[in-house]
């Protein structure tokens, strides 16, 4: 047997509770997040939120599921013609890849087990017209089908696990259980298995405050945690690179490059500073995070993200040794830089070193110079000149006519940061200038995307 079902012990439930929404969790909260991954009627493959709150698991979700339908082996021209069989494909494939990269060999698959009472007569007495022909659709990917709306209680007490021991008996259970995962409870149980899958205690030894939950039990709002568990697999606080010291505090990064990437509207106010692995991410596929929402931006353009080499693996550790962005490091630090990116670091070496790349005597090194001296043929990959982006709202109302869908647009980007008079001050564009300081935005219909 690869798998088993079982009920989980009240105590782990109560851990589980603690862990995500420690113990000041509103029933107006819990019921904002009691929705499934249910697909909108106006795109085929653009996931709908209901309410404020699981933007922090939806759009991560979201993120892979275009990965898959943009850049897999069964990868689509238009998205607009994807069936709802395939878009539920890419929804199963999506849900198992994120579980894949916070599991350590073995997963965990939750559900909901359904009184006999209610699996036909109780649940259905209460769909109507509009239910009933939800529930027809439910096969094909546009709508879920409506089940009664649980209370905290009567969910936590009715979830089963399922265990499994290899990524294939995870991803056909997985498959299985998709009815659960499409209705009322089923981001709930998908965060559930996540957190199982990763492990309690693996998730509090990550975190910089364990007493700190992953949703916010007043507000719904999901954590940078959450949100760094969901597309990297790890559950740190910080979305610079590797490890930094703070006030001789060693703090956990992103340890390396992200499968879909992260870019935040609160860097340009300057409250963080988003590292390489998250801008520079292996598919053109980034969260766009404002003060209270995540949206997803994407494109077809892979030159829009950069491979790792060891050239951008040495700008990433130079810029460690220069946390202020200046664009130097003192001299006396040379030695010590050498050392971390594994170069020859002698003394008499080091001394020549700097004799030549400070050859004025100013007591500072350029990254300019350090690059060219010992990686040369650094070059910058080339870009078009015209990209086409997309952006995804799982919000109607922030949407244009409240219908979910993408909003195109065409961005370019200048080889020079020129002086230049600035019209476009929306969230997006400076959200997306923390990437691509010269990037100049036209988006269809001159309608501008909304963060929120």
């Amino acid at each position: 047997m690869s798998s088993e079902t079982t009920k989980l012990d009240d105590s782990i439930i109560a851990e589980i509770k603690h862990l995500i929404w420690e113990s000041s969790l509103k029933d107006e909260v819990f019921n904002r997040w009691t929705q499934g991954f249910v697909f909108s009627e106006h795109e085929p493959t653009a996931l709908v939120q209901h309410n404020g709150g699981p933007c922090a698991v939806i759009a991560p979700v979201q993120g892979f599921l275009l990965r898959n339908a943009l850049f897999s082996e069964n990868a689509r021209e238009d998205l607009s013609t994807v069936s709802g069989g395939e878009a539920r494909e890419y929804l199963v494939q999506a849900l198992g890849d994120i579980l894949v990269q916070v599991s350590s060999g073995s997963f965990c698959i939750l559900s909901l087990d359904q009184p006999e009472s209610q699996t036909h007569g109780a649940a259905n007495e209460e769909q109507g017209p509009e239910e009933e022909n939800a529930a027809r659709k439910h096969d094909t990917g546009e709508s879920s089908c409506k089940r009664q709306r649980l209370d905290q209680e009567s969910f936590h007490s009715r979830i089963r696990c399922t265990k499994c021991k290899d990524e294939e008996s995870m991803r056909t259970n997985l498959k299985s259980k998709m009815d659960d995962f499409q209705n009322n409870n089923g981001v709930l149980l998908y965060l559930y298995s996540l957190v199982l899958t990763k492990g309690l205690d693996q998730i509090k030894n990550e975190v910089e405050d364990p007493g700190q939950p992953l949703i916010d039990g007043i507000h719904g709002h999901g954590s940078q945690v959450l949100i760094n568990l969901m597309i990297t697999g790890k559950a740190v606080n910080n979305v610079w690179d590797d490890e930094k010291e703070v006030s001789g505090l060693k703090l956990q990064g992103i340890p390396r490059q992200a499968v879909i990437g992260f870019l935040t509207y609160m860097e340009h106010l300057r409250y963080c500073e988003v590292g390489w692995y998250l801008k520079n991410p292996k598919y053109p596929v980034w969260l766009l995070a404002s003060e209270t929402h995540i949206t997803v931006l994407f494109s077809r353009e892979k030159s829009l993200v950069v491979s790792e080499t060891p050239q951008s693996s040495a700008r990433q550790v130079f810029q460690r040794f220069d946390p202020e962005g200046n664009g130097f490091i003192s001299t006396s630090l040379l030695e010590d830089l050498m050392n971390t990116l594994g170069l020859v670091s002698d003394k008499e070496y080091v001394d020549i070193m700097k004799e030549k790349l400070d050859a004025e005597n100013l007591g500072i090194i350029t990254l300019s110079s350090f690059m060219e001296e010992f990686y040369p043929g650094d070059t910058k990959q080339e870009v078009p000149e015209a990209i086409k982006l997309y952006h995804y709202n799982g919000i109607s109302r922030s949407c244009l006519n409240n219908m979910v869908k993408y909003t195109s647009g065409t961005a370019t980007l200048q080889d020079e940061l020129e002086i230049q008079i600035i019209t476009d001050v929306s969230p997006i564009k400076l959200c997306l200038m923390t990437k691509w300081p010269t990037i100049d935005l036209q988006w269809e219909g001159n309608h501008i995307p909304s963060l929120n």
